[in-house]
């Protein structure tokens, strides 16, 4: 048997830290190791701990939970985060992905999409959700366009890969990629796995940042 995924649970709401931290320990490949009120006490608290994943509040008094992932992240790369949120927080979610956070969820989401939510993060992937694609290109939509040049980095892609890369970006699935350039879905993983080793990326999240920052793919087109 493979370890459990080590958890941590961070909302300054004690009620929804402790139901997610209990809900979440009963599955037999997880384990809850910790949890914290708010930003700062979960920095320390993964520097202990060295969770693989962290559930993240984004509002929490002393340190918000944008500035807490960041923190994180600079000291344990390979922690993943995922970002708990509400439907108002629209001005939050790009600082979030270009904090470094993995996936998105609501706090309202049904327990089974809690529990896939983490494994998904867990296993390497990113959680964009529709409406949290949808608000990443209305974010880029109002900056100017002269901030979106094309770095070179993009050049080391194949002509492939920049059309996956391209799909990612608008929110497609694996699945959904596959459909629409009519290959393997298992040929579709290669090319992400190609395209985020070449690009020194974490996961699809810092993908779709990277495609809206780079020019590769412009709002609305």
């Amino acid at each position: 048997m493979t370890d459990p995924v080590r958890l941590v649970v961070v909302d300054d709401q004690a009620m929804v830290r402790q139901g997610f931290a209990a809900l979440l320990d009963a599955q037999p490949d997880f384990s809850v190791v910790g949890q914290a009120a708010d930003g700062a006490e979960a920095v320390s608290l993964a520097r202990r701990v060295r969770p693989h994943v962290v559930l993240m509040d984004v509002r929490m008094p002393v340190m918000d939970g944008l500035e807490a992932t960041r923190h994180i992240l600079r000291e344990m790369d390979q922690t993943r985060i995922l970002m708990l949120t509400t439907f108002d927080l629209d001005d939050y979610v790009y600082a979030a992905l270009r904090a470094g956070a993995s996936g998105f969820l609501l706090k309202d989401a049904p327990m089974a999409d809690l529990v896939q939510a983490v494994r998904v993060v867990a296993a390497g992937e990113a959680l964009l959700a529709p409406s949290v694609t949808r608000r990443l290109i209305a974010d880029f939509a109002r900056r100017p366009a002269t901030h979106r040049a094309r770095p070179d980095r993009l050049r080391v892609l194949t002509p492939r890969e920049t059309e996956v890369l391209t799909l990612i970006a608008r929110g497609l699935s694996n699945g959904e990629i596959s459909a629409t350039l009519v290959v393997a879905e298992q040929t579709v993983k290669t090319h992400v796995g190609r395209i985020l080793a070449k690009l020194d990326l974490r996961d699809r999240a810092q993908a779709v940042v990277l495609a809206y920052e780079s020019g590769l793919v412009e709002p609305g087109i």
